[in-house]
Formats: structure tokens, sequence, C-alpha cells
């Protein structure tokens, strides 16, 4: 035994001894939370300078070059980094930890405790269109999962240290942390139990403070609100929603879709090549689309257009507005396809900043809209605002975390009402498309997500190899009755499975099925299992997830089902097993 190891063991006995379970836990979720918080604090400030190195000093009058080469290196250095450093596919980071939380037990790779940070600085700092939150976010929850590695605790308390990651990541990053609890609840779909609410706001605070003493104040994203909530303008609030529940599933459909085409390139550097010489000519005639874009978010608070559209090709057009809307709308389209072919291409970074950014944008261009048109006065900074509620509601599906992000970012609760009404709006809308975020949607497809509905939930816990039994006497079709009678004396099952030399499954045996005939011995020699076997009512495939064995079993009514692997037999499951495996998952995944 090496010498970290006895000394890890030592300490171990000793927490034991001195330290319960429970004060152990908060002093994790301590510890989880001050390294979440330093991760957001060494991210967004890597990222802010590297962003500035680069930019400083471009002209405002015309476009300027180095957008077309900027994107195209930072994702050459990020998919250089990952494929001779990580070894190792990142993905999208909050997707990553929901699979880990439904199929592996809450375990992640160690290297997730940096590489997403490492390579979302070059993505985002070169001007990849993504956001630094995701990756924050897998940071945060591989250190919890380390820790409940490390510490060798159990399944729940793993997750739970997750869960404290993530909270610690959000809170950190815009000093939210009441956001970043609900966006843990939320979207990580965490059970809300004061065992686990604790941890949580000791987390989610331990990371404000660490970004309150270290975040620098330029990379800091706050606004003070300066124009009231006006009960008249509820109505617009209201279509204001509705917009953002369809650009929402605008976004959607844009970002999985241009991802699934990159997917099915496979070559590395083919996806690189299309993907940032694409991402680079959409920065040259549109530059917010550079980097994060809260830049862009913090000059339309300020209404100050001419920020935005400074170094594009529309700067001669910044004192006619029509032009403005028409740019800022151009901008919320193409922002899906930058962020899509950021990720596509390689780079690593999240949703979640295109996700303020078009809201920001969109709520904007919404109030310069009817301002212009003579209908109704409305307050630009405040529509920015409600409408990244609106949109990250919409495209995360989470308009809890929305409202409470929007109010802690602005230091008070002066639009609660209005974020409340179209957050909700915004989700019920593209509820009614999209069932799933785009966080979840490939999960659910494959039936790896982890719900609120408990049944659901502990079914994706469960795996069918856990409910596999095998100890059924296979039988051959040429197997004759008086020989299949000698096997069943000796068995202690009712149901005989008939396979071929080759072993595919051809039929089943039943004791109903010869109960009639089995103790004529007349027909011993005559009758063979080829004439007595029937076919199962359902076979289930060896890689069906636990939800869709469990409508066969409905659909059938029966309570014996074979497993096949390709047509070729592995064993049964039974009804009963699977009960008798639920009440354990569910009594631990309830437990206090």
């Amino acid at each position: 035994m090496s010498r970290s190891n006895r000394l890890l063991r030592k300490l171990l006995i000793w927490r034991i001894k001195h330290i319960n379970h429970r004060q152990f836990i908060l002093i994790l979720s301590v510890v989880v939370g001050v390294f979440s918080g330093l991760s957001a604090v060494i991210l967004k400030n890597t990222i802010h300078f590297v962003h500035k190195l680069l930019t400083e000093g471009f002209s405002v009058e015309s476009n300027n070059l180095l957008y077309l080469a900027y994107p195209i290196i930072g994702i050459l250095i990020t998919v250089l980094l990952i494929k001779f450093v990580v070894k190792d596919s990142l993905g999208h980071g909050v997707s990553k930890i929901l699979y880990s939380i439904s199929k592996l037990g809450g375990h992640m790779k160690s290297h997730n405790n940096w590489s997403s940070v490492l390579t979302s600085t070059f993505t985002i700092g070169f001007g990849g269109s993504v956001g630094a939150e995701a990756p924050i976010v897998l940071t945060g929850a591989s250190l919890g999962s380390s820790l409940g590695r490390l510490f060798h605790l159990n399944h729940k308390t793993t997750i739970l240290l997750i869960g404290c990651g993530a909270s610690g990541a959000i809170a950190g990053i815009f000093k939210a942390p009441i956001a970043g609890i609900i966006f843990t609840l939320e979207i990580l779909m965490l059970d809300l139990t004061m065992a686990s609410l604790v941890p949580l706001l000791i987390s989610a605070v331990s990371a404000s403070m660490v970004a309150f003493f270290f975040l620098g104040k330029n990379v800091d994203f706050t606004f003070h609100l300066n124009a009231p909530f006006i009960m008249n303008n509820i109505p617009y609030y209201v279509l204001l929603g509705i917009v953002g529940g369809f650009v929402s599933l605008y976004f959607t459909k844009v970002v999985i879709g241009v991802e699934g085409r990159f997917k099915k390139l496979k070559n590395s550097y083919t996806k690189w090549i299309i993907g940032s010489v694409s991402l680079s000519l959409l920065i040259f005639i549109f530059p917010p689309l550079y980097g994060e874009g809260y830049d862009t978010i913090i000059a339309l608070l300020d209404s100050n257009i001419d920020t935005v559209v400074q170094g594009s090709m529309f700067f001669g057009y910044h004192n006619n507005v029509w032009v403005m809307i028409l740019f800022l709308l151009s901008l919320v389209g193409f922002k899906a396809f930058a962020t899509a072919t950021t990720t596509g291409s390689g780079g690593v970074g999240g949703i979640f900043a295109p996700s303020l950014f078009m809201g920001g944008v969109m709520g904007y261009a919404f109030a310069l809209l009817v301002n212009n048109s003579g209908w109704h006065s409305l307050s630009a900074a405040n529509f920015t605002l409600v409408g990244m509620a609106a949109i990250m509601s919409g495209v995360m599906h989470a308009p809890m975390t929305a409202i409470f992000l929007i109010a802690e970012i602005t230091h008070g609760y002066g639009l609660f009402i209005p974020l409340m009404i179209t957050s909700t709006i915004s989700y019920l809308t593209i509820m009614y498309f999209e069932q799933h975020s785009i966080y979840t949607k490939r999960l659910a497809q494959r039936g790896e997500l982890i719900t609120h509905h408990k049944d659901r939930a502990v079914l994706t816990l469960m795996k069918l190899n856990k409910v596999l039994e095998v100890d059924f006497s296979r039988i051959r079709p040429e197997t004759t009755l008086g020989e299949l009678v000698k096997i069943i004396s000796s068995s202690r099952r009712n149901i005989y499975p008939v396979v071929d030399m080759k072993g595919h499954l051809l039929g089943i045996v039943t004791l109903n099925d010869i109960r009639e005939i089995m103790f004529n011995s007349d027909m011993y020699n005559s009758i063979t299992v080829e004439e007595l076997m029937t076919l199962p009512p359902a076979f289930i495939q060896h890689d069906d997830m636990m939800d869709v064995v469990m409508q066969k079993f409905e659909q059938t009514g029966a309570w014996n089902l074979p497993v096949v692997n390709d047509g070729k037999y592995l064993g049964f499951v039974s009804k009963s097993k699977i009960f008798s495996v639920y009440r354990r998952v569910l009594v631990h995944f309830s437990d206090e």
C-alpha cells in the first residue's frame, strides 16, 4: 500500500470516529462550494482577459479581418487538447452530469475536474459563440463526484455532492445563490428535502462569497433597475412570453439539428474546418456573435446600441432604427447557428449564455419595435431582462431558475411579476411542441433521463442485467416428450426455452402446454418439443430500458418474458423479480 493510500485510510478511520455522516456532508459541501466558486472565477477572468487581449483596439467604423481568424485558431487548439491531452469526449456539460446521475451512479471521470475549464477558455476566449456556465457546472459536479469516490461515499451522497458542485458553479458565476440552488433542483432533478437542501445552500453561499472576493468587476454581469414595473405593460409581457417560447423552440431545433449533422462527419479535422470557418464568417458579418455576448447585453441594458453595431458593416446605419431592429433580429436568428457550429466543430461550451443573449436581444428588439410603431412606450431595459428569462425558461425548461437568476442579477424583485408571467408563458408555449429541454432530449430518447416522476426515476436507475434470471433449462426442438418430462422432474421452473444449436430462441414450452399429455407414456416418443412449443407474447431486447420492459409486461399481461440479443437467448425476466428490485431501489432512492 502506498504512502498516500495509508494516509487516506487513516483519515477515513479518524473521520468515522470523530465526525458523523451528516456533519461530514456539510463540511464537504463547503469544500465543493469553495472550489466551484474558484473554478468560476478562474474561467470567467481568463476568458475576459483573452477576449480583451485579442479584440482591444478593433476599428469601430469597419469590420476587422481578425474576426475570421480567431475562432478557427481557438477551436483548433480545443480540438488538439481534447485529442492529445484529455483523450476523451467532453460533450455537453449538463447532459453529461444527467447521464452520470442516471446511468453511472454519479461516477464522473477525474479529468472533468479541469478539462472543461481549460478547453472552454480557448473556445470562448477566441470567439466561440457559447457560454462558460456549462463547463463550470460540469467542473463543480465533477469535483463533487471525485470527493464522493475519494471518501467512499454511497451513491445517493455522491449525487448530492454533484448537486452541490452544480449549485456552487451557477452561484459563483452570477453571484446568485438562490438561482444556483433552484438550477440544481430544476435541471438535475434532485429531490427537495431538508437533507439535500442544506448542503446545497452551503455550497451556493460558499461559491458566491468566493466570487464576491475574486471575480473582477469588469467580468461581473449585474444591472440595477431604473424603470419601475407598470401594470399596463402586462399584455406586452404576455406577448413577449409567447414569442420567447417560439424562439426557444427555434433555438432548440437548430442546435440539435446542426449538431446532428456534424456528428455524421467522422473526421474531427473536417468538423473543425467546416464549423470554424462557418462560425468565423458569421462573426465577421455580425461581431456581437463573438464569445459569450454579455458585452452586447450590457450595452443594450444601457440603450447603447451603437456599441452593439460597431465593427460591423451595419455601423453606418446606426441612426436608422428600422435597420437596427432588423440587425437585432438577425442576431437572434444567427446566434443559434453560431452556437451549434461552435460545439459541432469541436469547441467546448454551453447554451446558458447563448440563451441569455438571444433573450436579451429579442426583448430589446421587441421594445424598440413597439416604441417606434407608436403603439405604446416600453422600458427597453426591462424588456431586455425579461426577454432573457423568457428564452432561458423555454430552452432549458427551467422557469424558476430563469425568474430567480434575473431577479438576483438586478439586485431586487422589482420585475418579479413580469418575470413570472413571461417565463411561465414561454415555458408553456414550448412545452406544447417539445416535451424535453435541449439538455435532456437525447437522454430521453434513449430512456436514460431521471425525472421528478418517482416511478420513472426508479425505473431509470434499474438495470436489466440486475433482474435477468438464467436458471432455466434449455431444450432442443427435437427433444421428445419423454425427455422433456425427465427434465421437468429435476427442474424448479415451469417455463422452458427452446433454442437451436446456435443458441437462437425458437419458442417456449410451459407446463400448461403439456399438462394434459405429460403423463401419457404412449406419446413420449412420438411427440417432440417442436410440436409443443409456442411463441412468447413478446421479446425483451438486451438493451431495452426498464420503462420499455414494463410497457411490454403491461401490454401482454405476461409474468415472464424472454430476453434476447440478436435473436440469441439470454434468460428470462419476471414481473415478480422486477417488483422486488424496484422496492429495494425505491427505498434507496427515497431514503432520508
